[in-house]
């Protein structure tokens, strides 16, 4: 290297590293001066859980509203099929949950799923009336009523906004560690005459760990958002054998809906190269739980419930 290239990057070394000492400084004084005005840990606390609060709930209905508008989809006429309407109403009757729309829209795969917010609705795919049976569909519809029942969409959203909010404020306190390390890691580097060697210093490593810790929140919080949610499709099955008593029935319905999801693909499905949908890392981003594990939950609890079913309304 020569005499001037390594003048010039010492320069700049330099330079830079009074620019990163001038805004640590001030973000040091910048920081006394906020700690000396602090209000209490309480109150900074509910502030912003407060507002994670309120911005969950916007997201929420915003969400739904938007959700609404881009699923075509129509109420489904009582004379198109009075015999659904009627369990429908029964289960309303006998669930905590006001009295949602019944819709019709044609989804990507066959299925059905409930919306909250103002004007409550529960989304069925037309092709399901094909392939269910009035029993398989009640209980179809019983579990979509117990998400609408345990608000579950709403706390999932709640929760997911205040544990996003709680590890912005740990990204917020080590942001001023992850722009300095950094600079000072650069600017040194500079100096020495080797921009390249910033990476393998302790600034540049502090920098990294501090950076990691971000990131690990963020998928941590990720992940328990995933499992409550895929604890909250057991919990609706769970309620809507409750309140069918036919968990045989739920089971053949999924089992039913799984099928048709599958793409056919006729002589050429055994070249068909399928994803490791069951794979450990799949489990854990997935919102619900394996569809053979949710039917042999269903098939045991047959095993051990009484003959005796309730009787109909």
């Amino acid at each position: 290297m020569t005499i001037g290239r390594r003048v010039v990057l010492a320069t700049l070394g330099v330079a830079s590293l009074v620019v990163y000492l001038a805004v640590a400084v001030l973000g040091y004084r910048l920081l006394v001066s906020l700690w000396a005005a602090r209000p209490s840990p309480g109150l900074v606390f509910a502030a912003v859980v407060g507002t994670a609060l309120v911005l969950g709930a916007l997201s929420y209905w915003s969400g739904t509203t938007q959700l609404k508008r881009s699923l075509d989809a129509v109420v489904l006429p009582r004379s198109r099929a009075p015999e659904t309407y009627r369990r429908f109403e029964a289960l309303v009757d006998r669930m905590e949950v006001r009295r949602p729309a019944l819709l019709v829209a044609r989804l990507p795969v066959p299925n059905a799923f409930a919306v909250g917010g103002t004007g409550a609705a529960v989304v069925v795919d037309r092709r399901l009336f094909g392939y269910l049976s009035a029993d398989e569909m009640e209980t179809l519809l019983a579990h979509e009523l117990a998400h609408l029942e345990r608000r579950d969409a709403l706390v999932q959203t709640l929760a997911y906004s205040v544990t996003q909010s709680l590890v912005g404020m740990v990204a917020v306190v080590l942001f001023p560690v992850v722009v300095l390390t950094g600079g000072i890691a650069r600017a040194l580097a500079l100096v020495r005459g080797n921009p390249s060697s910033w990476s393998r210093s302790w600034f540049a490593r502090t920098q990294r760990t501090a950076l990691q810790v971000v990131a690990l929140l963020g998928l941590a919080v990720t992940l328990l958002v995933l499992a409550y949610s895929r604890r909250r499709e057991w919990a609706a099955d769970d309620r809507a054998v409750d309140v069918t008593g036919d968990p045989l029935a739920l089971a053949r319905a999924l089992r039913k809906i799984e099928r048709a999801s599958t793409p056919n693909l006729g002589p050429l499905t055994p070249l068909y190269v399928h994803g490791d949908d069951d794979g450990p890392l799949a489990r854990l981003l997935s919102t619900h739980p394996p569809m053979d594990e949710r039917i042999g939950r269903l098939l045991d609890r047959a095993r051990r419930q009484s003959p005796l079913r309730p009787r109909r309304p």
